[in-house]
C-alpha cells in the first residue's frame, strides 16, 4: 500500500531540514600542547563561538632557556592569523612564531615550517620593559631590534595560571595588529595576548643598517 505525505507534513519536515543544514554542525580539530616541531593529541569538538583550527609553532626564549614548542586547538577566526610574528623584549627575552588557521575538521593536523629566527640586530632599537601582575610597565632602557622587526609595541596578556603581565619592546609590523586572544606557546605554558599596541610616541630610534 502507498503511503502519501500531508503537504502540511512535508513542509514542516522541509523547513525543520533547511533549519537543522543553516545551524550546521561544530567544528572539530586535533588538541594538543608540546615540545618540538610538532604534536599530536585527540580531534576534540570546539565550542560553538570557535569557527576556526589553529595550529602555532615557536620559538621562545625566556630568562636565556631557549625552546622550541607547538599548540593545536580550537579558536575564534576573529583572533586568529595565519603570519609570522617576532617579538624581543631583551636579548634573553624573546619569542618567534608561525601559525596557521583553517576552516575545516582537523585541518590542523599537518605542521607547520618553524619560523626563521633571524637574529642579526637590523639598526632600530625600543624601549623595553616586563612586568609581572601588571597591566603596564615603564621603561628605562633600549632594545636592539632584530631581523623584520621594525616597531615599537606593547603588549599585555595572561598566563594559563592567570597571572597577568605587560611588556615592551620590538616587534614586526603586524603584531601592532594581534587580535586579542592570539595565542603563543613557550615550554609548559601558553600566553594569551589580551591587548596589543604601537604608540606613535615610541617609534623605533636609530637607523636600519
Amino acid at each position: 500500500m502507498r503511503t502519501c505525505m500531508k503537504p502540511q507534513t512535508f513542509l514542516l519536515a522541509s523547513a525543520l531540514l533547511c533549519t537543522l543544514l543553516g545551524l550546521g554542525y561544530p567544528l572539530s580539530c586535533e588538541v594538543c600542547t608540546g615540545s618540538g616541531l610538532t604534536c599530536s593529541g585527540n580531534v576534540q569538538t570546539c565550542d560553538p563561538d570557535q569557527d576556526s583550527c589553529v595550529v602555532t609553532v615557536a620559538e621562545t626564549s625566556r630568562k636565556g632557556h631557549w625552546s622550541v614548542n607547538t599548540y593545536k586547538g580550537c579558536m575564534k577566526s576573529s583572533a586568529c592569523r595565519s603570519d609570522f610574528l617576532s617579538i624581543t623584549m631583551d636579548p634573553e627575552n624573546y619569542a618567534v612564531s608561525n601559525t596557521r588557521c583553517c576552516q575545516g575538521d582537523a585541518c590542523n593536523r599537518d605542521p607547520v615550517p618553524a619560523p626563521q629566527n633571524n637574529r642579526t640586530e637590523n639598526g632600530l632599537q625600543c624601549p623595553t620593559c616586563i612586568a609581572h601582575f601588571k597591566e603596564t610597565c615603564s621603561s628605562t632602557q633600549q632594545v636592539p631590534c632584530v631581523g623584520k622587526e621594525s616597531r615599537c609595541a606593547a603588549f599585555t596578556g595572561k598566563v594559563q595560571t592567570g597571572i597577568i603581565f605587560a611588556t615592551q619592546g620590538c616587534a614586526t609590523e603586524n603584531a601592532c595588529h594581534t587580535k586579542p586572544g592570539t595565542l603563543v606557546p613557550s615550554a609548559s605554558r601558553i600566553y594569551t595576548i589580551t591587548r596589543a599596541n604601537c604608540p606613535s610616541d615610541t617609534q623605533p630610534s636609530g637607523k636600519a643598517k
